[in-house]
C-alpha cells in the first residue's frame, strides 16, 4: 500500500476531481465498511478523521460520545476534508467506498484481460464439474443447483467485495451440511429427498431458503460489526470439524464409488452415521461392482497424481498451473463411457442435468410465510454454513490481502459475502464463500482483479445453457472421486496441526480436536459443531470473567514495582502493612463477578492463582490495630492506571469492595487515578466511593504518594514506576 505523503504528491494536483478520486483510493484499495480506526484516520473522506488545521481534537469527538450532535459533527468533519480536498461529488466519495467495484472499474488497465480471462477459464474448468459433483453428491439436489453456485454469488462478490482475487463458489462443508439439513427437514415432515419419489422442487427451495438464510445472517454480522468473531472459534475446534468433514464426505463417497448405493439403501444405512457406514462398507465391500470402483479408483488417481505433480514442478514450470486435470478426467470418463457402453454394463452415469423448477434461473423469494415452519428448523444448519464459511472466507481474504498489500475488512467481506448468498438463494443456488485454495489458483493463473470472476460466472452461465447435455454421458462414480480428492485435501493438512500442538504441549487442544472429531463421526455434522462451538465459548466466557488483578512489590533498592505473579516473591520486597493491586482492564459485569474472592486470595496468599486450602502466607505475625481477616494489612492501594471505563456492575462491586475494606478499619488509596472531571473520575464521586475512602485526597499521581501518605514522609521525591 503506498504511504499516504507519497500518494498525495502524485495525485494532488490532479484537475479533475472525479479522476483524483478515483486514483486516491489507489493507495487504500480495502473498500472496508468498517475498517479500523486507525487505518480510517489515514484516509480522507473518513468520517473519524479530525482536520489537522483545526488544532487540537474537539473533546466530544475525541470521547466517542453517542448522540446525534456527534453524528453531525462527524458527518462536518467529512465535508470539511472532502472540500479542503477538492472532492466536488461526495456522493460518488462515499459510493466508491461501498460499492468498490466503481473504483477499480476506473483504475482497470487492459493489460489485466488477458490474465483475468486466462485465470476465469482455467477456475471454469477445474470447478464447473466440481459443482456437479458438489449438488449431486453432497447436496443431493440437481447437478445445475451447484452451478448456480458458481453463475451468481462470484458476480456479485466481484462488484461489492474489497480482495480482488478471492475466487467465491459452494464448498464441500458447506453442501454437505445443506443437505443433512434438507434430509433432516423432509424426514420429519415425511419425504426423505434422496428417494427417487421425492419433490426435487421443494427440495430445491428449501435449499434457496438455507441459502439465502446464510446470506442475511452474515449481512446482519456485518452490519452490526461482528467481523470480530472470526477470532471466537479456536483453530483446534475448527480443524477437528473441519477434518471430520473430510472424513464424513470420503466415507460416503466411497458408498457410490463401489457401486453400493442400492445395497445401502436396501440396508438403510445411507442415513446412519459416519461410523455405522464404515463399518458397513467393510463388510459389505465384497459386492462391489468392480466397474464402477476401477473407473473411480482411475479418476481418483489421476487427479491426486496431478495435483502433487502440479506442486512439485509449479517453481520449475509455472504453466503447469493451467493443466486442466478434472476436466480432462471428466471429458475422458464420458468419451469412453459413450463409446464402449459402459452405461449398459452397470456403471451409473448422470443422464439429463434437468431443472427443479422447469427453466434455468427461476426466480423465487425465499422469505415467504408458507416457509416459516422451515425457516425455523433450518436456521441453526444456516448460522453454522455462515460461520464456518464467513471463517474460510476471513482466512483467504486476509492472506490475500497481505501479499497483494491490501487491507482486508472482515465486516465488508461479510456484507459482500451475505449480499452475494442472499442473492443466491433466489435462484435455489448452493451456498458460496471464498475458499482460499481456489483463490490461489485465480492468483496463480494470471488473475488480477474481480474481472476473473466474472468471466468465471459468464463460462458457468454459457454452461448452463449450451454445455449441460453434453454431461449426459459422465459417470458418477467420476464426480464421487472428485469430491474424495476434496475430502483428502481437507484431512492433510490436520497432521501438521497435531505435530505443532503436541510439540508446544497444548494438550488440551488436541483433547477438542479429537473430541470434535470423534463426535461428528460417531454421531453427527451437528452434534460435533455443537459441542465445538459450545467448548470454544466456554474457554472465552471463562478468560472474559477474570478480571486481570495483580499484587505489586517493590524491586529491593529501587523505585520500581513489579507483579509478584511475573517473578519470584523472594525477589520483591513487600510493603508492610500494605496491599498494592494492580488493575489493568475495563471493570465490567462480565469480569468483577470473581473480584473479591480474588482480591481475598491476593491478600491472604500474594497470589491468586493459590489454593483457597492454604494457610495465610501474607501478613502472618502482624496485626497492628487490625485482627480477623485483616491479617495486618492496614492499607489498600488500587493501581487503576489500566482501568478505562466501568460499567454500573463493575462499578456497584468495587463499591462494595471499598465498603468491606473501610469496616475493617483498612484505609483504601487509588494511584493513577483518571483526570478529573472524566466519566471515570465522576463513576467514582457519584457512586459514592470517593466519599466512603475520605475524600479527594486518597486519589494521588502514583504508587509512591500513595506510600508517603500510609507511613508518613519517606524524603525525596520518588516516582513509583510499574
Amino acid at each position: 500500500m503506498s504511504s499516504p505523503n507519497r500518494h498525495g504528491r502524485s495525485h494532488h494536483n490532479d484537475p479533475n476531481p472525479l479522476t483524483r478520486l478515483l486514483r486516491d483510493s489507489e493507495g487504500t484499495p480495502d473498500h472496508g465498511t468498517f475498517t479500523s480506526q486507525d487505518f480510517r484516520d489515514s484516509r480522507p473522506g473518513s468520517p473519524r478523521v479530525i482536520p489537522v488545521t483545526t488544532g487540537s481534537e474537539p473533546p466530544d469527538l475525541r470521547s466517542g460520545l453517542s448522540g446525534r450532535g456527534t453524528f453531525l459533527k462527524r458527518a462536518t468533519a467529512t465535508a470539511e476534508l472532502a472540500e479542503n480536498a477538492g472532492v466536488k461529488r461526495p456522493w460518488l466519495m462515499y459510493m466508491s467506498y461501498y460499492i468498490p467495484c466503481i473504483g477499480w472499474v476506473g483504475r482497470y488497465k487492459w493489460s489485466f484481460l488477458l490474465g483475468d480471462v486466462v485465470a476465469g477459464v482455467t477456475m471454469a474448468s477445474f470447478y464447473i464439474p466440481m459443482a456437479l459433483s458438489l449438488s449431486a453428491n453432497l447436496a443431493h439436489l440437481p447437478p445445475i443447483h451447484g452451478l448456480y453456485g458458481f453463475a451468481i454469488q462470484p458476480l456479485v462478490y466481484s462488484l461489492l467485495g474489497s480482495c480482488p482475487t478471492m475466487a467465491v463458489g459452494p464448498e464441500a462443508a458447506g453442501s454437505l451440511l445443506l443437505g443433512s439439513a434438507i434430509r433432516l427437514t423432509n424426514e420429519h415432515h415425511g419425504s426423505p429427498f434422496d428417494d427417487h419419489d421425492g419433490d426435487d422442487l421443494q427440495n430445491a427451495r428449501l435449499a434457496g431458503l438455507i441459502t439465502a438464510m446464510t446470506g442475511l445472517i452474515a449481512f446482519v454480522a456485518g452490519f452490526v460489526r461482528l467481523g470480530f468473531l472470526d477470532s471466537v472459534l479456536s483453530r483446534p475446534l475448527l480443524r477437528g470439524f473441519i477434518s471430520a468433514v473430510g472424513f464424513v464426505i470420503f466415507v460416503d463417497q466411497l458408498i457410490p464409488e463401489a457401486g453400493l448405493i442400492n445395497l445401502a439403501k436396501e440396508h438403510g444405512v445411507t442415513h446412519a452415521s459416519t461410523f455405522a457406514k464404515a463399518v458397513w462398507l467393510i463388510k459389505n465391500f465384497k459386492n462391489a461392482h468392480g466397474l464402477t470402483f476401477a473407473v473411480a479408483a482411475v479418476s481418483f488417481s489421476i487427479i491426486i497424481i496431478g495435483r502433487h505433480m502440479k506442486k512439485k514442478l509449479e517453481k520449475r514450470a509455472p504453466y503447469i498451473v493451467f493443466l486442466p486435470d478434472r476436466f480432462l478426467v471428466v471429458v475422458l470418463s464420458a468419451v469412453l463411457t459413450y463409446v464402449l457402453r459402459w452405461n449398459q454394463q452397470g456403471l451409473e452415469i448422470l443422464g439429463n442435468v434437468e431443472t427443479s423448477s422447469g427453466g434455468v434461473f427461476r426466480f423465487h423469494f425465499p422469505f415467504q410465510l408458507q416457509h416459516l415452519t422451515k425457516l425455523r428448523e433450518t436456521l441453526s444448519t444456516a448460522f453454522l454454513i455462515s460461520v464456518l464459511g464467513f471463517f474460510e472466507s476471513v482466512v483467504a481474504a486476509k492472506s490475500l490481502g497481505t501479499t497483494l498489500d491490501i487491507n482486508i475488512s472482515s465486516n465488508r467481506e461479510l456484507i459482500a459475502l451475505g449480499t452475494a448468498n442472499m442473492l443466491g438463494g433466489c435462484f435455489q443456488a448452493l451456498p458460496a464463500f471464498g475458499g482460499y485454495g481456489r483463490s490461489k489458483v485465480n492468483k496463480a493463473t494470471g488473475g488480477r482483479t474481480p474481472v476473473s470472476s466474472m468471466v468465471l460466472s459468464t463460462l458457468t452461465i454459457l454452461c448452463v445453457y449450451f454445455i449441460l447435455p453434453y454431461f449426459y454421458y459422465l459417470p458418477r462414480c467420476v464426480l464421487c472421486a472428485m469430491i474424495s480428492v476434496v475430502a483428502v485435501t481437507l484431512l492433510e493438512e490436520a497432521p501438521e496441526d497435531i505435530s505443532f500442538f503436541y510439540r508446544i504441549r497444548a494438550y488440551a487442544d488436541l483433547a477438542t480436536m479429537l473430541l470434535v472429531f470423534l463426535t461428528t463421526i460417531i454421531w453427527s455434522l451437528e452434534t460435533g459443531i455443537a459441542i465445538g462451538v459450545g467448548i470454544s465459548l466456554i474457554q472465552v466466557i471463562r478468560n472474559s470473567t477474570h478480571a486481570r488483578i495483580e499484587i505489586l512489590g517493590r524491586v529491593p533498592g529501587t523505585d520500581t514495582f513489579k507483579s509478584a505473579e511475573e517473578v519470584p516473591a523472594s525477589e520483591l520486597e513487600e510493603v508492610e502493612g500494605c496491599l498494592i493491586v494492580k488493575m489493568t482492564e475495563a471493570l465490567t459485569f462480565a469480569n468483577t463477578g470473581e473480584l473479591k474472592n480474588r482480591l481475598r486470595r491476593l491478600e491472604r496468599y500474594g497470589d491468586a492463582r493459590a489454593h483457597p486450602s492454604l494457610p495465610r502466607l501474607r501478613g502472618r505475625g502482624r496485626g497492628r490495630g487490625t485482627t480477623g481477616e485483616g491479617g495486618g494489612t492496614n492499607n489498600v492501594i488500587f493501581d487503576v492506571k489500566g482501568v478505562k471505563r466501568m460499567d454500573g456492575s463493575g462499578t456497584q462491586v468495587l463499591r462494595e469492595i471499598v465498603d468491606g475494606y473501610v469496616k475493617r478499619g483498612v484505609a483504601v488509596w487509588f494511584s493513577r487515578a483518571p483526570s478529573v472531571n472524566s466519566r471515570l473520575w465522576m463513576g467514582f464521586v457519584k457512586s459514592g466511593i470517593m466519599e466512603r475512602v475520605g475524600g479527594k485526597g486518597h486519589f494521588v499521581g502514583s504508587i509512591d504518594e500513595a506510600l508517603r501518605l500510609t507511613e508518613g514522609s519517606r524524603g525525596g521525591s520518588r516516582s513509583g514506576e510499574v
